[in-house]
């Protein structure tokens, strides 16, 4: 699919979409947490859906409510002995790291399959960490498919967290489910502390058992009992209830999605007064940290009780470290081409296993659009105020890449074509509805594409 964005103002009110780091998180806890979850404010991404249809093929009821709610009704996921299943994650990079440990507690043999960039990326990881855990583990040279033979027992170990936080929340989901005692998972260099954070949150909003985080460099699980008792605590803070077996039911509502949200405020600093609706301001998620980037750069922001209002004004370059927060730089490299000066953004080095690399990426087809980007060492330098340019650029199938092309032709000087636009299904299905109900002119078409 290509996609025509025509230089336009945009105005009005959206809301953000569902956060698929919540979304997913809640799949995998409702899947661990014997009992009855329902999930409102669910998302529709192709990762959400792909969530979903791993927790169903491990034994999961999952029923779509009148509200657009999500009933899941799960066994809990112990002592299970599901034998010659094959779970797909789609190109989830969060779903096939969250879920291979969860999956790996299962007595029998599974093979985890995904699809698109997601074959090429590598799994290393789990080769050298599960057979620690007493799963047995063949993949393809590191790469998937992955063949699992559990069940995984929790032990002491010691993991490397520099190239991505979600092994770790896959562990800790893993670990609370088998009813881990005296052990603990130490991190070396964790990266993305914030979606650890989230992890902890959704566990704790589930009842789950949640470790005790000594300074993001060890994640101990205490004794059965004081696990016990802290679940007990959970439940009484929840919102509960009771269906007719008597069944604990939990109530999580999946919130709004800071990374889809970026591109929307960013648009507004570009080319518009906006407000977006419905991000939570004391959100554990990451990429909330784009509000100080925008305070930065001199746009004009006013950010209230989940409502945040957002209009352009004198940009000019700014500075941000986005190690924690890797999926800002598209929306934020789009910003900077708007801002007067150099900005730096550092962080690079954790682009390089994403749906695509997307540090040259972004150099390429930003360099299309007449934005010059350097890469040196960790950090990424925009030369921005020169002018975006009409331009066709290609999505390199990267969701985020389509959606901070889409962002930048805002104030191009003239129409930019996006080869493969449709890869923002992968996060935020409604990204291009989005933008046109708040003013742009978006021109969706069917051609036939050779990349």
């Amino acid at each position: 699919m290509q996609v025509s964005i025509t230089p336009s103002a945009i105005q009005g009110e959206i809301f953000a979409a569902a956060s698929k780091s919540s979304m997913q998180r809640a799949c995998a806890a409702s899947l661990v947490k014997k009992g009855v979850s329902i999930v409102h404010n669910p998302g529709t991404s192709n990762d959400d859906k792909a969530a979903i249809g791993v927790i169903k093929a491990m034994g999961a009821t999952v029923e779509q409510l009148g509200d657009g709610s999500f009933k899941i009704n799960s066994k809990g996921f112990l002592n299970t002995s599901a034998d010659g299943l094959t779970v797909n994650c789609g190109e989830s990079g969060l779903g096939i790291r969250m879920f291979t440990p969860v999956i790996s507690l299962n007595q029998g043999t599974v093979t985890i399959n995904g699809e698109g960039s997601l074959l090429t990326r590598p799994m290393d990881f789990f080769d050298e960490v599960l057979p620690q855990l007493g799963v047995q583990i063949t993949s393809n040279a590191g790469k998937l498919p992955l063949r699992l033979n559990g069940p995984l027992l929790p032990k002491d170990i010691t993991i490397d967290g520099s190239l991505s936080s979600q092994f770790l929340t896959g562990l800790l989901l893993a670990y609370a489910a088998a009813g881990a005692s005296g052990v603990g998972i130490k991190v070396i260099d964790l990266k993305s502390k914030p979606y650890v954070d989230l992890t902890l949150k959704v566990m704790r909003d589930f009842g789950l058992q949640v470790p005790e985080n000594r300074n993001y460099e060890e994640f101990y699980f205490g004794s059965r009992e004081t696990g016990d008792e802290n679940r007990e605590k959970a439940n009484e803070k929840r919102e509960t209830g009771i269906v007719n077996d008597g069944t604990l039911v939990t109530d999580y509502t999946v919130e709004g999605d800071w990374s889809g949200g970026a591109f929307l405020l960013v648009a507004g600093a570009i080319a518009g007064d906006i407000t977006v609706k419905g991000l939570d301001t004391s959100s554990t998620q990451a990429d909330k940290a784009v509000l100080q980037a925008l305070q930065d750069c001199g746009c004009a922001l006013q950010i209230g009780d989940g409502v945040i209002n957002i209009g352009p004004g004198n940009l000019t370059a700014f500075r941000f470290d986005a190690t924690d927060c890797p999926d800002l730089f598209p929306p934020l490299v789009a910003l900077a081409a708007y801002c007067i000066g150099t900005t730096v953004i550092k962080g690079v080095q954790r682009l390089t296993h994403k749906e695509s690399n997307r540090a040259l990426t972004l150099q390429d087809e930003f360099g299309k659009l007449g934005i010059d980007i350097l890469l040196e060492d960790d950090e990424m330098l925009i030369i921005g105020g020169t002018g975006v340019k009409s331009a066709q650029v290609h999505s390199r199938h990267d969701h985020r890449i389509a959606m901070a092309c889409a962002v930048a032709a805002l104030k191009a000087d003239g129409d930019v074509l996006i080869d493969e636009a449709q890869a923002i299904n992968k996060s935020y299905p409604d990204f291009y509805k989005h933008i046109e109900r708040l003013g742009a002119v978006v021109v969706l078409s069917e051609v036939e594409l050779h990349s």
